[in-house]
């Protein structure tokens, strides 16, 4: 019998309801239509509705399709206001959305796209709806990270919104390093409450359309070493996948291909980078980012009204 952790793997999902960012295309997709396959009532969080609708169309299950801009604040609020009405509990939210090597550009708010978007905007939608999922045993808050949280990645507090230099690259590193701070200063404050727990997932290299900003020479060797490196979507989401449904999965953990230094293969349990595990830095970019979204996040009462376990 294989070890190897595959869409087999995921358990039944009836009775769940999970919310996916970016879920028209690529990896988001592909979590997206696994999950319903296996009996979620899955919601497609996009910013484009018609390509969201033509996506759920392509999806065999409950799925319905949310209106979502994580670039700008007011749309996130609204988004979230709507889900609030119509979903008394939240099992999964999936942070799957995201930019990458963009040319130097801002938010709706003024906040670098690439910090904007991948970590502000996360982190905002996160906060407006954790009082759905907190009462809901076995719920989880799943961020997508990458690799590139190594390369040039730092928390530039003296510059976070890039505006004295700009690095492309540079700046997908630090929205990044953001998810998985985010993800590791976000378990520790949700394990006193025993019942939501935050997970990474990273999916390796994944042929999709998320790579279509990057820069020309490194496109060229990508696209050369594609058959080496890449891999499809369907095993892309996969590590995001188990960190959402493996009853093993325990809070703070980081899943992510397990071969070729991480770039494919199947999900196995990973590690990331020492910079990540910095409590200080992790505990500064929560603040920060309290401050420029807005948003804080109900975590300070541990008495809840409980959702009894799904039968």
């Amino acid at each position: 019998m294989s070890s190897n952790w595959t869409e087999e793997n995921i358990p039944e999902q009836h009775g769940r309801v999970a919310i996916v960012t970016g879920a028209n295309t690529g990896l988001g997709f592909e979590t997206a239509r696994m999950l319903a396959a296996r009996g979620a009532a899955v919601i497609l969080a996009v910013r484009d509705v018609e390509k969201g609708r033509q996506a759920a169309a392509r999806i065999t299950g409950d799925v319905t399709v949310q209106a979502l801009d994580l670039t700008s604040l007011d749309s996130i609020r609204s988004a979230a206001a709507d889900l609030r009405a119509n979903h008394p509990r939240i099992d999964l939210l999936i942070n799957n959305a995201g930019v990458m090597y963009t040319p130097k550009q801002t938010t709706a708010d003024g906040f670098e796209l690439q910090f904007g978007t991948n970590h502000l905007g996360h982190f905002a939608f996160t906060g407006l709806l954790l009082d759905r999922l907190l009462p809901v045993p076995g719920s989880r808050v799943v961020t997508v990270s990458s690799t590139g949280h190594r390369i040039r990645a730092a928390i530039h507090f003296d510059d976070l919104q890039w505006e004295r230099s700009y690095s492309r690259i540079a700046a997908y590193g630090q929205s990044k390093l953001a998810n998985l701070m985010f993800t590791y200063e976000l378990q520790r404050r949700l394990a006193p409450h025993g019942t939501t727990v935050a997970v990474a997932a990273h999916p390796g290299v994944s042929n999709t359309e998320l790579a279509r900003n990057t820069p020309v020479a490194l496109r060229v060797l990508v696209t050369w070493l594609a058959p080496l490196l890449t891999q499809k979507p369907e095993m892309g989401a996969l590590p995001t996948l188990r960190a959402a449904t493996d009853p093993a999965v325990i809070g703070g953990q980081y899943y992510g291909p397990g071969n070729w230094g991480e770039s494919r293969g199947y999900p196995k349990l990973v590690t990331s980078s020492p910079e990540s595990h910095d409590q200080a830095v992790q505990q500064r970019l929560w603040t920060v980012s309290e401050e420029l979204t807005r948003v804080t996040f109900p975590l300070g009462c541990s008495q809840l009204a409980r959702f009894p376990e799904r039968s």
